[in-house]
């Protein structure tokens, strides 16, 4: 396995265990929280976090403006969908849905970018998304489902569309648009729900959730750059296994045998594919070498 995506899988997955935290902290939300206006105070406070770092790493600049308007507005929808979601449903059955996203990377991958997915791959993939389904067994699907699930393809079509940004593109600008940019969409969303509603807990909560949501994306940013998108999708579905940690460790959740069954199917093709792809090369390339030697080119 190149060593591009084998730190791709692994920057990926030090990421989602911040993705998981933030799953959580929106569920410490106040009641009377809406989820504009939660939005409107997160992105606030990312510019305000980002900003001095843009400054340290000296100001870095972008001709690829269009493409940040694009990915910080589809982002913000995605973002107000996925609170929306972990609002009103139940943390697993949000997770779940929401863990849709890696098999729209890979389809997106393959249709939009061209990318080659081999069949151990979507083998993988299925069988990842065949353990949410037995582990958490989603069973409230509703309008708020399908919200999450708007919010799962917006995810996958922001992690996308990183590849059409230049490697060289510095991350703490990136995150800084990303946030800055869908300011004004975010304030029509806030007018449309309601008046704007802030307080201290409110606040502290964003702050906390932000916190946790700009290290999982600058760890997505790192880890989508190194290598094609459909090489470590895969590795989304460890965030679930967070999801499930922490659910055990502030709210008193456990796994039974079926629900241990699901995560197996989860965690096993991200530890297993890699060996089972690099063995398979290793073979074909052997094959290849012995077919050299059995048929020597005769020269004149």
């Amino acid at each position: 396995m190149q060593p591009s995506v084998l730190l791709g899988i692994g920057l990926l997955i030090i990421g989602n265990v911040f993705s998981a935290l933030y799953d959580v902290s929106v569920k410490w939300l106040p009641s009377n929280a809406d989820a504009a206006s939660f939005l409107l105070i997160r992105q606030v406070l990312s510019v305000l976090m980002m900003l001095p770092l843009w400054l340290y790493s000296g100001r870095s600049q972008t001709s690829h403006y269009k493409m940040h308007f694009f990915r910080a507005n589809i982002g913000a929808i995605g973002g107000l969908c996925f609170i929306i979601g972990l609002m009103s449903l139940p943390l697993a059955t949000a997770g779940a849905l929401f863990f849709s996203g890696p098999i729209m990377i890979m389809v997106l991958g393959a249709l939009l970018l061209k990318e080659k997915v081999t069949s151990l791959q979507w083998i993988a993939v299925f069988l990842g998304f065949i353990g949410i389904v037995i582990l958490l067994r989603p069973t409230q699907i509703n309008w708020f489902a399908v919200i999450v699930l708007v919010s799962a393809l917006t995810f996958a079509v922001s992690q996308l569309t990183l590849k059409k940004l230049p490697s060289t593109e510095n991350p703490a600008l990136t995150l800084m648009l990303n946030n800055l940019f869908s300011l004004p969409l975010v304030c029509l969303m806030v007018v449309f729900f309601g008046e704007l509603t802030i307080s201290v807990d409110i606040i502290l909560v964003a702050l906390m959730s932000n916190i946790f949501l700009l290290i999982y994306q600058w760890f997505c940013f790192c880890a989508y750059r190194k290598t094609q998108a459909s090489d470590i999708a895969i590795a989304e579905y460890t965030g679930l296994l967070f999801c499930v940690f922490f659910g055990w460790l502030w709210f008193d959740e456990w796994l039974d045998g079926l629900s241990w069954l699901g995560a197996g199917l989860i965690i096993l093709p991200s530890l297993v594919l890699p060996y089972i792809t690099h063995q398979w090369r290793k073979l074909q390339g052997h094959k290849l070498a012995l077919a050299k030697k059995s048929h020597p080119i005769i020269s004149g």
